[in-house]
């Protein structure tokens, strides 16, 4: 039986899909016994883009847009081999990045 805790890190870039995936995590390690805390929301990183309408006529006009990169930590204490095994078999939603560290 392992002992310590099990880290997931979940990144994307919509927020209702990430806490979608966050749930279903949630779910699958509270049904095999295990204590789960979170999910901690990360602080969400903005990233802007300037882009120039046309390259010659209309060169000082331009559209601004950003990125969202939205983050969530989850910790799941006193995991049983039962909760490994089925954070290994979860189907997540496309678009969610994870990262487990035991």
């Amino acid at each position: 039986m392992p002992k310590g805790r099990i880290r997931v890190r979940l990144k994307s870039y919509d927020g209702r899909v990430i806490d979608r995936a966050a749930q279903m995590i949630i779910e699958s390690a509270v049904r095999t016994g295990a204590k789960v805390s979170g999910p901690i929301p990360l602080p969400t990183r903005t990233q802007g883009l300037a882009m120039i309408k046309s390259s010659f006529v209309d060169k000082r006009s331009g559209e601004h847009f950003e990125i969202k990169h939205h983050g969530r930590l989850i910790d799941i204490l006193e995991p049983t081999p039962k909760t490994i095994e089925g954070l290994s078999h979860l189907n997540l939603p496309a678009g969610v990045d994870i990262e487990i560290k035991m």
